[in-house]
């Protein structure tokens, strides 16, 4: 949902239906609820990404349909959308499709604010007849089960008969401005924190990555080109992210400021470059941890 927030935020704002659909539960947990989500615009287009796309086709089905009301969609998956998706073919997996419209507006703001939010659908059947949203601030309003559950700090989803809730809790993304050994090395050690991870060289799609950033993320910027790592640079500086770091020599650095001022960018005291903790680190993976290292101090304010 944090990713489709902003998307779906401007579909709200100018009065355009987006259906929102996420998964709410899978067969023993076969596959783990990583969260991911799609929004359906009228005529079909869709934005971001659920289990491989490997069950959009009966998700647009469902929200062109143009319902007042959200449905629980419910899927046994073939031996096709099982080659898609990597889910064992037989598994059943339950899908909530719901117009944005559907729920206090606050919501995505909530979701671009990076809060952490518990959504509840009140179910007739497979219909969502109503639905509501608590964060952390107004969780205390809560069914207690609910609240419980929201204070673990784990999400999760609930099939509590009469209402699916569904919990999310931020967790810190990174997206790295760059490609080759150090970039594949950082991205490994990002993924095994449990760091939500983004890599791309292009200018052009860092930006996009970057505008949904918040203070709990971060940028790391690479490259031997002073042209597209000073502009990933610039989108970085232009986000909320807490911690930023370019990687290069002092030169490389040097460059990047002379590009960034010429721009009227001179204000770079949020850049840690050379990004990283200073303890000898010479192979891609001890660079890593390095910048890791001061990427989570940094974020904790250590």
């Amino acid at each position: 949902m944090y990713e489709i927030a902003l998307s779906v935020n401007a579909c709200v704002g100018s009065n355009t239906r987006a259906d929102v659909a996420w998964l709410i539960s899978s067969t023993e947990s076969i596959i783990p609820m990583n969260f991911d989500s799609i929004a359906i615009t009228p005529g079909g287009g869709k934005i971001g990404n659920l289990v491989n796309s490997a069950f959009d086709g009966a998700l647009i089905e469902q929200a062109t349909r143009k319902l007042p009301n959200g449905r629980i969609i419910t899927r046994v998956v073939t031996d096709f959308e099982s080659t898609i998706s990597n889910v064992p073919a037989g598994s059943t997996l339950k899908f909530a499709v719901l117009p944005s419209n559907a729920i206090d507006s606050g919501l995505w703001q909530a979701f671009l604010d990076r809060e952490s939010i518990a959504i509840i659908c009140h179910l007739d059947g497979d219909e969502i007849v109503r639905s509501e949203y608590f964060t952390s601030v107004t969780i205390i309003a809560a069914d207690p089960q609910i609240a419980e559950e929201f204070s673990k700090n784990k999400s999760t989803s609930l099939d509590l008969g009469d209402r699916i809730v569904t919990i999310y809790h931020p967790i810190t993304k990174l997206v790295i401005a760059g490609a080759g050994p150090i970039a594949d090395a950082l991205e490994s050690a990002a993924r095994g924190i449990g760091w939500n991870v983004s890599v791309d060289p292009r200018p052009t799609m860092v930006a996009g990555f970057t505008a949904t950033l918040s203070p709990m993320d971060c940028v790391v910027v690479m490259g031997h080109e002073v042209e597209t790592s000073s502009n990933s640079l610039k989108y970085a500086l232009e986000s909320k992210a807490g911690y930023i770091g370019a990687l290069g020599s002092k030169k490389m650095q040097e460059s990047r400021e002379d590009w960034l001022n010429y721009r009227d960018i001179t204000d770079i005291s949020r850049v840690h470059g050379p990004a990283g903790f200073d303890i000898g680190a010479t192979t891609p993976a001890e660079i890593a941890i390095s910048i890791l290292a001061e990427a989570i101090a940094v974020l904790k304010g250590a």
